[in-house]
């Protein structure tokens, strides 16, 4: 199983947010026996935390130092809906994880 995670700042606001917009997603796509999503704040997120994970542009720096630049999705608007089901759907799809 797959975990995706949503990081903010605190662990609270936007990344909760973030997190259920993705588990719609997920849910939409037919996937969640296979992938699962959580999320964090910053200070907590490590490598091993996630197999993915998804911020805010105001954290993209810190977080590909933290986490690794290819585990880091970088969203340019955390309330767009639509960019964030692209992003998540490319991941999954580069992932080898798709809907059956």
């Amino acid at each position: 199983m797959k975990t995706l995670a949503a990081v903010c700042s605190t662990g609270l606001g936007s990344s909760f947010m973030v997190d259920m917009n993705m588990a719609d997603i997920v849910k939409g796509l037919g996937l969640e026996d296979r992938v699962k999503t959580t999320h964090m704040d910053m200070g907590s997120a490590n490598e091993n935390s996630a197999d993915h994970f998804f911020v805010g542009k105001d954290l993209a720096d810190a977080a590909k130092d933290r986490l690794g630049i290819d585990k880091v999705t970088v969203l340019d608007s955390i309330i767009d809906k639509e960019e964030l089901k692209t992003k998540v759907t490319t991941y999954l799809k580069d992932a080898g994880i798709e809907n059956k």
